[in-house]
């Protein structure tokens, strides 16, 4: 055996009995451990991401005849409720607002606390579904139609909910949750808004989503 032969064995023979060493004792070196850590940190992130930001399963998948109506902000007709959404994400957290006016009038203020990895998409979306989900608890006399008006003011929400090929969680859950509620006799559009514009409903959702960030709890 050559030289270089013997040393390459010796080092096969060294690396192998390493390897039984760390199993045996279950000490691995600095930078396996290391290695490890950082699997671990993909693998949490990812699970708590998941539930947010995943790609829903095509046997769940909105009817494509199911989608959502986007309308212009100038558009004319008149809508018994407006609500405002907004999502807030900052070093100190990740937080959704709501502000939700019923005949002009101020009637529901909403913040949500979500988790610091979540990203402000999410922090929209997530506003979003849950001033659907708070439609349910409006109640309105006969002399109101149950017409609704969100403005948002992410683009990239509104440009989400119109490309039927986007089939993203939240995207999907608010598709859904508007045609559930649709029939139960609700007409929901969405518009987009420019942020910091003036609109007091639009400033309201964003002083609450910057609130929820510094709340203790109740945190997706």
């Amino acid at each position: 055996m050559t030289h270089r032969h013997a040393r390459t064995h010796t080092c096969m023979h060294t690396h192998r009995d390493t390897a039984t060493l760390y199993i045996l004792t279950g000490n691995a070196p600095a930078e396996l451990k290391t290695e490890e850590a950082a699997n671990l940190y993909r693998i949490t992130k990812d699970r708590q991401n998941q539930l947010l930001d995943h790609e829903t399963e095509h046997q769940d998948w909105t009817h494509p005849a199911d989608t959502v109506r986007i309308t212009e902000q100038n558009e004319t007709m008149e809508h018994t409720i407006h609500i405002y959404t907004d999502g807030s994400k900052t070093e100190q957290g990740v937080g959704s607002g709501i502000a939700i006016y019923v005949n002009n009038k101020l009637s529901h203020q909403i913040k949500h606390k979500l988790n610091n990895r979540c990203t402000n998409n999410q922090a929209e979306q997530t506003a979003i579904l849950k001033a659907l989900h708070a439609l349910e608890t409006i109640k309105l006399d006969n002399n109101n139609p149950r017409t609704v008006k969100v403005f948002a003011d992410s683009e990239i929400t509104i440009f989400s909910l119109k490309n039927a090929k986007n089939r993203k969680h939240l995207i999907e859950e608010i598709r859904r949750k508007t045609n559930d509620l649709e029939k139960e006799n609700w007409l929901i559009d969405f518009t987009w808004i420019k942020a910091h514009a003036g609109h007091s409903g639009n400033e309201l959702a964003d002083k609450l989503a910057k609130e929820a960030i510094k709340k203790q709890r109740n945190m997706l």
